[in-house]
Parts: C-alpha cells; structure tokens; sequence
C-alpha cells in the first residue's frame, strides 16, 4: 500500500429538508471525497445540490451513495430485490446526483452503496454483479470493502470493466473474517476519538487493523471512511489528515 494514495472520504448529505444529519460543513475541509447520499435512504434535491456546492468549495471528489430505498431505516435494512431491480436502484439514484452535479458543472467521480446495500454487495456475488454494471453504465469507479478476497472483486469486477477503490473504516471495527462488526454488536462503533486516530494509524502504516477479538487483520486500503455523524470521528478528523500528510 502506498500512502500517497490513501485518501479519506466520508458520508454526507444526509440531511433531509429541515433535519440535519451530520456536521458537512466542519467536516468537507479534511475530507477528499464526499459520499452524498441519493435521496433514498437520506438527501433530497436541495440537499444534493448544498452538498456538491459544498464540495466543490474545498476541491473534494464526488461520489454518488445511493442505497435500498429505505428511508425511515437510513438505508440500513436488507430488502429483497431482483438482480435487474438492483441495477436499476442504482441507475436511478445515480442519475439524480448526476443532473443536479451537472447543473453546477460538476463530475460524480465514483459510487459508494450505503448501509445494508453496501453490506449485500460484499455478502452476495449477484448484488456486486448488479451494481457494477451500473456503474459500467456510467463509466464510474466502484467503491467496495477492502478484504482478504480483493483479488476476487477484481476479478468479478474487470467483467464489467469497472475500476475498484478498496475501503476500510476509521470509526467501525472488525470481525476476524475482515467484515464490518455488526450494527447491533456494543463494540460495532467506536466512540473514542483516540481510538479511531489509532485504528487509522495502524492502518496506514502497517496495512492492519485489530479486530474485536483482539486478532491482527491484514488490510489494504486505497482510502479511508470517516462517518460525519460520529461526533468522535470529527474531532479526530483533521489530526488524522494532517498524520496521514506527514507520513
């Protein structure tokens, strides 16, 4: 892993109308990209296009999150689909950011499922197939969980001749087999922000994290998650940017 190339990148636009979700605006300065949700689970048009004038404010890349349309569960409930109606979730959410990005003249650079629809895809060989290839549609990088099977995603992925951008997460910990810890686990988030400097530390500079059994996990990373709506994670935010410059 190089670490020129590990970049942060965190979920925003996930306010609805007057509900505010997160801290965007504290948060865009450290950041490199910009996951804004689609409307689905979080967002609306106003949101959108806050969100990508915010964006383009401080220089950071735009990536579509669509997700399941769930919006009373955030987007983090499974709900059953076929795999054309996956493909079509996300061609339908990944053309809205696009127009309103577009009326700012600006490029959607990537697409990052959220919540349950991000955890499928990493579960189910035919979720993956069916959001690639809308991303083919679109010509967009995929961003994806870094595991032990990168090699496979790659694979499955240079089927639809779509370019991966492998994740992991500053603020989530993780199971020995290199998924996410469960939601519903008490040690699933991590609520010290020193805790999450270190998480982001180590892997950055030694490619591993530690999981919730106290196992070292080889993990590599082209950027990192940082959630806007973890208030530990903000205030570790620009300490973590600026380490990762200096390293």
């Amino acid at each position: 892993m190089s670490i020129e190339q590990l970049s942060i990148n965190c979920d925003m636009g996930e306010s609805f109308g007057i509900w505010k979700m997160g801290e965007d605006e504290e948060v865009m300065p450290w950041v490199d990209m910009a996951n804004i949700a689609c409307g689905f689970h979080a967002s609306d048009p106003n949101i959108m296009s806050q969100t990508i004038q915010l964006a383009l404010k401080y220089n950071v890349k735009i990536g579509a999150h669509p997700s399941y349309n769930d919006t009373q569960g955030f987007g983090r409930r499974s709900i059953a689909h076929t795999e054309s109606e996956i493909t079509h979730l996300m061609l339908y959410q990944i053309g809205a950011i696009k127009a309103i990005a577009a009326l700012h003249e600006a490029t959607v650079e990537y697409v990052k499922p959220h919540g349950a629809l991000y955890n499928d895809m990493m579960r189910s060989p035919v979720i993956f197939k069916a959001i690639a290839r809308a991303a083919q549609i679109y010509a967009l990088p995929l961003m994806i969980l870094s595991t032990s099977e990168n090699e496979q995603y790659l694979e499955m992925a240079d089927d639809f001749n779509v370019p991966l951008l492998f994740e992991a997460f500053a603020d989530r910990s993780y199971l020995d087999n290199g998924q996410l810890t469960p939601r519903d686990h008490p040690k699933a988030v991590l609520h010290n922000s020193d805790d999450i400097y270190y998480q982001v530390m180590q892997i950055a500079k030694y490619g591993s994290v530690t999981t919730v059994s106290g196992q070292q996990l080889p993990i590599q990373a082209d950027t990192i998650c940082i959630h806007g709506d973890n208030p530990h994670s903000i205030v570790s935010i620009r300490k973590i940017k600026e380490s990762i410059a200096n390293l």
